[in-house]
């Protein structure tokens, strides 16, 4: 069996289009797939269109709906944690993936020549500005987090069982699911795509959603800024140091005269670059610990619906 998981947050528009598309996907496919949507608190009426479509499809489902909204990763993870096939892959509810690159991806895994297959977006057919903004956040997540992401950065994903459930195992919150499968390892293959427009509704990718995940990346996955800390730190030493020794050769020399100033700016610029050393030291001992202590769960499943594949006459 084959395990499809598309995560859903305000998608109502295009559901209809989308279980179509899995429809001409089970058709095509050798063996029998089971669609695994799970609706991460969206706020439009994603949840009920599913709830009232689904029994009619044409392939096995599974309905999850979360508690609030919990981020696209959390609602990878509970549907991978709920999918049933040896092989699974992950395409988003917008339908700007095409279905038949999950195709490729399942056809691939078949092969047992690799692990986890993902999806490079070769193009992709969204306005200037949206591409630009694109290219940015993947290009410093290349250069602050991982070099092996690929430079269009990576959005879909198909993987096998014993891949997911080392995926699961990795019980982190706000982390990078793109950052873990490239962390795991295991034989991966890049598969090239064009990435479609968008036909309906809007992406809820905002910018700020973008800088968090970038922070959330970076914090998981590098210790960059604890050593920017201490190079900073270190710089601030050394200019204390400098500028220690021109005010005392200042006030030898008579050019300062105010009473005080000297040790004043000495001790100020030496205890300041000598804090932010301190911080960055301790701040690499807490970053470490701080990683090993995170225990809520990272999801919520509410309710769980299951529909089986409605038989053709």
């Amino acid at each position: 069996m084959y395990s499809l998981i598309i995560p859903v947050y305000g998608n109502e528009e295009s559901i209809p289009d989308l279980i179509a598309a899995i429809d001409r996907l089970a058709t095509n496919l050798d063996t029998d797939l089971e669609a695994i949507f799970v609706v991460d608190g969206s706020p439009d009426q994603s949840y009920p269109r599913l709830r009232d479509l689904l029994p009619a499809a044409a392939f096995h489902s599974q309905l999850l709906l979360h508690a609030r909204n919990f981020g696209s990763f959390a609602a990878i993870r509970s549907g991978l944690a709920a999918a049933r096939g040896d092989y699974l892959a992950v395409m988003a509810a917008d339908l700007q993936e095409p279905i038949e690159l999950v195709e490729q991806f399942f056809r691939t895994l078949a092969t047992g020549a690799t692990d986890v297959v993902v999806g490079t977006r070769r193009g992709r057919g969204d306005p200037l500005l949206t591409r630009v903004a694109s290219a940015m956040f993947w290009w410093s997540y290349r250069t602050f987090v991982q070099r092996d992401i690929p430079p269009g950065g990576v959005d879909v994903f198909g993987c096998t069982r014993a891949f997911r459930d080392e995926l699961l195992a990795l019980g982190e919150a706000n982390t990078s699911m793109v950052g873990q499968i490239f962390w795991l390892g295991f034989r991966r293959v890049q598969i090239p795509y064009q990435r479609l427009p968008r036909q309906h509704g809007r992406s809820g990718w905002s910018l700020s959603r973008k800088l968090k995940y970038l922070m959330d990346s970076l914090f998981a996955f590098s210790d960059l800024p604890i050593r920017l800390l201490i190079a900073a730190g270190s710089v601030g030493l050394a200019a204390a140091i400098v500028l220690a020794a021109v005010v005392a050769v200042a006030r030898l020399a008579g050019i300062v005269d105010v009473p005080g100033y000297a040790m004043t700016m000495v001790t100020v610029l030496f205890f300041g670059g000598l804090n932010a050393f301190g911080l960055g030291i301790i701040g690499a001992y807490t970053w470490r610990a701080y990683e090993n202590t995170k225990r809520r769960p990272l999801s919520i499943v509410q309710h769980t619906l299951e529909f089986p594949r409605k038989e053709t006459p």
